[in-house]
Formats: C-alpha cells, sequence, structure tokens
C-alpha cells in the first residue's frame, strides 16, 4: 500500500483529538504546512511536544488545539516571545495550557531512549538545577557502578510524529539534510509518522551518513512543495525572516491574531493557497 497522499487525508486519518503531537524541526525544515492543516481540521486537547517550539506551535496555542506543552525552549527566533503562548500560560486564553519543561540534554535524551524503546533516559545535566523543583518528571537513581547520583526521566514516544523534509521517493523512504536537530529520534520514538516533502523523486541519492528514514517506520508521505515556509528548506528556499518581523505584533493581539488564522489557514484551501497569499500580502521591508 502507497505511503503517499494529501496531507488532509494524513492529518485526517492519523492524528486524533488528544494525541500526543511531536512537530520537530531545528532551524529549518519546521513543518509549518502540516501544523496549518492541524488547525483547518480543528484538532482538539493536542499535546504537544517540541525542543524549540516557534511560530507555528503559537499558532496552533491560540487556534485551541492545544492542552499541554512539552518543550525545552520556546520563542520568536531573533524576535522575542510567543506571545500566543505566554497568553495561555497567564491568562488561559483561549484555553488553560499545562506545560512540562525540560532541558535541551534531558529532552534530546528523552526522544533517544524512546527511539531505542527503553524506558527512561539518564544524564548529569540536571545536578545543581532548579528545573527538578517544576518537572516532577525528572527523579534520581543512584548509579550501580559508580554510585553516583544520576538524574532520569521517561521515554518520549509522541502517538504522531510530523516532520518536514526534502525528498522521498515512490516507496516513501525519506531523505533529509542539513542542519538537523532530533527529527531521526522522534520519527522512531513514534507510534504513527507524518513525513511532508519539498518533492517525490525517482531514486534518492544520499552521501555517506546522510539522514534516511525506510518506508516502514512512516505511515505517510505527503508532497508540500515549501511546507516549511516560512522556515526554511536547505538547497530548496531561503528563510522568510520578514514574516518572523512581522508575527509579533499579530500574535499580541487576540482579535489580530483570530483574523490572521481565519485568513491564512481556514480560509484557504491548502498551504499552497495559503503561502501564495502571504507571500503577496507582506509589508516590504528588511529581509536580511
Amino acid at each position: 500500500m502507497s505511503k503517499i497522499c494529501s496531507l488532509k487525508e494524513a492529518i485526517a486519518r492519523i492524528v486524533k483529538n488528544g494525541d500526543s503531537v511531536a512537530m520537530e524541526g531545528f532551524t529549518h525544515l519546521i513543518p509549518y504546512a502540516a501544523g496549518h492543516e492541524v488547525i483547518r481540521q480543528q484538532k482538539r486537547n493536542l499535546t504537544l511536544i517540541r525542543m524549540t517550539p516557534d511560530l507555528i506551535y503559537d499558532q496552533l496555542i491560540g487556534a485551541g488545539c492545544v492542552k499541554k506543552m512539552i518543550f525545552s525552549w520556546g520563542g520568536n527566533p531573533g524576535v522575542g516571545s510567543l506571545h500566543r503562548f505566554r497568553d495561555a500560560v497567564e491568562n488561559g486564553w483561549p484555553q488553560p495550557l499545562e506545560i512540562q519543561e525540560h532541558s535541551h540534554a534531558d529532552m534530546a535524551s528523552t526522544y533517544d531512549a524512546g527511539a531505542a524503546n527503553l524506558p527512561f533516559a539518564v544524564l548529569r545535566g540536571h545536578i545543581g538545577s532548579d528545573l527538578p523543583l517544576y518537572n516532577p518528571q525528572i527523579k534520581w537513581i543512584t548509579c550501580p557502578f559508580t554510585d553516583e547520583k544520576l538524574a532520569v526521566m521517561p521515554a518520549l514516544n509522541p502517538d504522531v510524529t510530523i516532520i518536514h523534509a526534502q525528498q522521498a521517493d515512490q516507496q516513501g523512504n525519506v531523505f533529509l539534510w542539513g542542519i538537523v536537530g532530533v527529527q531521526k529520534q522522534a520519527v522512531l520514538a513514534a507510534e504513527k509518522v507524518i513525513i511532508t516533502v519539498e518533492e517525490i523523486v525517482v531514486k534518492l541519492n544520499p552521501p555517506p551518513n546522510g539522514i534516511v528514514l525506510p518506508h516502514w517506520v512512516i505511515d505517510a508521505v505527503c508532497k508540500v512543495p515549501g511546507g516549511a515556509f516560512p522556515s526554511y528548506t536547505q538547497g530548496y528556499y531561503e528563510r522568510n525572516n520578514r514574516f518572523y518581523q512581522q508575527w509579533d505584533p499579530i500574535a499580541r493581539d487576540r482579535e489580530r491574531f483570530n483574523q490572521w488564522i481565519h485568513d491564512y489557514v481556514m480560509a484557504v484551501e491548502n498551504f499552497a493557497d495559503y503561502k501564495a497569499q502571504l507571500e503577496k500580502d507582506l509589508i516590504p521591508g528588511d529581509t536580511k
């Protein structure tokens, strides 16, 4: 059975209300198109997981899709806060948001543990930190070999992981390159996997040590050119810095945010229509 399908079909079939969903991406390959389809289909009560949530999680939270977020950093890169995220935590709008905060090191380790089918991750990083006071899932063990005190955290095993990548072949094998974070581990740790790609090719030609995700760990591959916009996809298009700058005043105001979601997500048929409309409407400014 072919893994290749439309993004609309993949989200409808695989993402369920109440699921834990990881949408990973680091600097580039951020799965904006998939996030918008989740909003468009009005999925609810999701637990979102991501090491570095940025604008797409701000949009998902403000659109009322999220009940909890598991993360290790959050912000609008190079600009400032995520205002829909803050409003949900501080004021419960549009609904209360539970947060579970990690360090980068421990969250990466919990993905590793999930990918390896281990029950927990181990690290030294929380010694002397206040984070265990705020995250009750951080526990302590004594090493049976050295008697050293070590921190442990439960493995992360998302119900669904969604990532963006450059290429897939007809069999559903996926190739991604450039700066990567924990995409591979998040995929291998998940129960179900959706991957959007820039193009479907006849044959993948990865270099040695290139990241290839085999078709048997993937449930759906969706061709969505530009699917990481306004972040970038190495080898295909650059980051649109203007949007990140212009998101800040949009996200600060609830009414303006709601209007933006209506105009650019709910009122368009798909991500291609959104991208074309947004590129036309972006206010000229600094693109450096």
